[in-house]
């Protein structure tokens, strides 16, 4: 590989923006590919994106977005048309929580730096528009990233990932200018989780280096099976470094990226959903058979002892699927559905107490235009989770749900000291 010829000619400004930018020229079999590295929060590299498109003849435009983000960037007001019910129906309600923990994040960030973050990728969007050019999304899902994450740490460390990132939202502590500048080391997510991925090589692997494969891969797959002649690819400046091994590395036949076939082979498995984990499983089985067999245990031992089991089951559950639910400021007859639901839902793993109590909250209380209107303001605070009707009714299907797990883990563990 050599690198692609030099760029058009440029005003002193603009030839001056651009030395300052990271940008790598590599020369692919008939294609020239120039990557540019940007800073999520610099007005210079959002300016570098259209200085690049004005001066030179590309054919395709890449950005560092999936499906889901490049829809949020160019459609922002997206989120207003969330069906919430669905939202509980498909299971998707953590990662929905997530993602506008991930938002409001984004927007104290973007008040602070002066700039919204991703002005970059949507300069990108509108100068391929504009120039007619085709664009393309060569970042991997961020749920299947989000999923891969959770996996790689494990559930205890996945879980402190997740809580991590969505009690960072809560604080009304001013953001470090140290995190501030992680953003401009090229990453968002990676910025978002802090630390982790520097504390933790199994994080940095699904986090950025799978990531850097996978954009490579769709960087070829455009070049080798698509015929792309002139590619400006716009990536995150912490990704360039590991793509660049990549591409580079890539005409090597024992690569994974060498051969449309392995690199069709490459992003199928990075972009698989991590195989599951058999213990939350076993474990869920464990504490049915141990409420199941106290239940069984306790009338055997007499129509008294049985009676006292039932009371104990039904009273710790129901109390804590209520008490979760108040916590979340739910509707109180949202609360005493979401108590009265737990015992059951406990039973059935399709069915959860929390499903039932935000069903209720939305009937009673259903956000209106305004809620999903002041959404993005309201969540940068954590009273404001509980304010908003959309945020109120995820926190009340998340904590509905948490106070039941956490009544079926009593009741379990007073059952185990009955029984043995």
């Amino acid at each position: 590989m050599i690198k692609s010829g030099e760029s058009g000619i440029l005003s002193a400004d603009d030839a001056a923006l651009i030395s300052a930018q990271p940008i790598e020229r590599l020369r692919i079999a008939s294609c020239d590919l120039v990557l540019l590295g940007t800073a999520h929060v610099s007005k210079a590299s959002a300016d570098a994106v259209e200085v690049l498109l004005r001066s030179e003849t590309f054919d395709h435009v890449a950005i560092e977005l999936d499906a889901g983000r490049h829809q949020a960037l160019i459609d922002p007001e997206s989120y207003k048309r969330m069906d919430l019910i669905q939202v509980f129906k498909s299971g998707r309600a953590l990662l929905v929580a997530a993602n506008l923990a991930l938002s409001a994040y984004q927007r104290r960030l973007a008040e602070q730096v002066g700039i919204e973050p991703g002005a970059e990728m949507l300069a990108a969007h509108q100068g391929a528009q504009r120039l007619n050019l085709p664009l393309e999304l060569i970042d991997r899902d961020v749920g299947i990233t989000l999923n891969r994450c959770r996996a790689a740490l494990g559930f205890w460390g996945g879980s402190k990932l997740v809580a991590g990132s969505v009690l960072s939202t809560f604080s009304d502590e001013e953001i470090a200018p140290a995190d501030i500048e992680k953003l401009k080391s090229g990453d968002m997510l990676n910025a978002t989780f802090g630390d982790f991925s520097q504390d933790s090589p199994e994080l940095f692997e699904a986090l950025i280096a799978e990531r850097d494969q996978f954009m490579a891969a769709n960087l070829l797959q455009l070049i080798h099976s698509r015929g792309a002649k002139h590619v400006l690819a716009v990536v995150g400046a912490g990704h360039l470094k590991g793509m660049m091994h990549a591409l580079q590395h890539a005409t090597q036949a024992s690569n994974s990226l060498a051969t449309e076939q392995s690199r069709a082979a490459t992003l199928a498995r990075l972009n698989a959903k991590p195989t599951a984990s058999n213990w939350p499983k076993l474990i869920g089985w464990a504490i049915t058979a141990v409420l199941i067999g106290g239940m069984i245990y306790g009338f055997s031992k007499g129509f008294q002892v049985g009676q006292e089991f039932l009371k104990i089951y039904l009273g710790v559950t129901i109390v804590g699927g209520f008490l979760g639910s108040v916590l979340a400021g739910a509707h109180p007859l949202a609360s005493v559905v979401g108590g009265l639901s737990s015992p059951l839902t406990v039973l059935h793993p399709a069915l959860s107490s929390g499903m039932f109590s935000a069903t209720v909250e939305v009937w009673l209380r259903k956000p209106i235009v305004q809620d999903f209107e002041a959404l993005r303001e309201d969540l940068k605070t954590a009273a404001g989770w509980w304010k908003n009707r959309v945020s109120r009714t995820l926190l009340v299907f998340i904590l509905t749900n948490l106070g039941t797990a956490i009544g079926v883990w009593i009741v379990t563990g007073w059952f185990v000291t009955k029984i043995t």
